[in-house]
């Protein structure tokens, strides 16, 4: 489809997608309003660029809007971390860590939290590279794996390889120290 067809197309969608996207953003707070013709924007640009994706086994406006809603999500996401530090994250990730249960009532088990969280902070630190601390770290402070690999000028998946490759070493390590996966959650669970 092109010339005057294809705009009117366009413009339909953009009708469409703005209303989807408000009804999907709809009691969300943070000011998202101004950003929805940037977010539909982009959606539209993602939508031309995978045209032959679509497989029909929806309707077009259904699949359109999923992308729609999604690249919403993930640029809120994305500038939710935007000016947040790698440090930030990790000092932040101490505070609150331990304790979900209450010391005076489960003595014990706050106990086992705090030995377990005590071990794997040591494992961290004995068995991970720098890189891998950091990466752990701030993946476990909840940051956004794209911002991470930003922040450590990588990419996601050498992202991805590092983190793996982390865990290993961790479940390596805790197997030597005849540490199950089963003993670990039960402790926090």
């Amino acid at each position: 489809m092109r010339g005057p067809h294809k705009e009117a197309a366009l413009a339909d969608l953009r009708v469409l997608l703005v209303r989807g996207l408000r009804a999907a953003l709809r009691g969300r707070t943070g000011g998202v309003e101004p950003s929805v013709e940037d977010f539909v924007q982009e959606a539209l640009l993602k939508i031309l660029d995978n045209l032959d994706s679509f497989r029909g086994e929806s309707r077009f406006t259904v699949w359109a809007q999923k992308i729609c809603v999604r690249t919403a999500f993930a640029e809120m996401r994305r500038s939710r971390w935007r000016d947040v530090s790698l440090e930030d994250v990790i000092n932040r990730q101490g505070e609150g860590a331990v304790a979900r249960s209450d010391p005076l009532t489960d003595p014990e088990r706050a106990t086992t939290k705090s030995i377990m969280l005590a071990d794997f902070r040591r494992f961290m630190d004995e068995d991970l590279t720098e890189k891998q601390r950091v990466a752990l770290r701030a993946a476990l402070g909840g940051m956004p794996l794209e911002a991470i690999a930003d922040r450590m000028g990588t990419n996601r998946n050498a992202l991805y390889k590092l983190l793996y490759d982390a865990r290993k070493r961790l479940k390596r390590r805790m197997e030597a120290e005849r540490l199950s996966a089963e003993d670990v959650l039960g402790a926090f669970a």
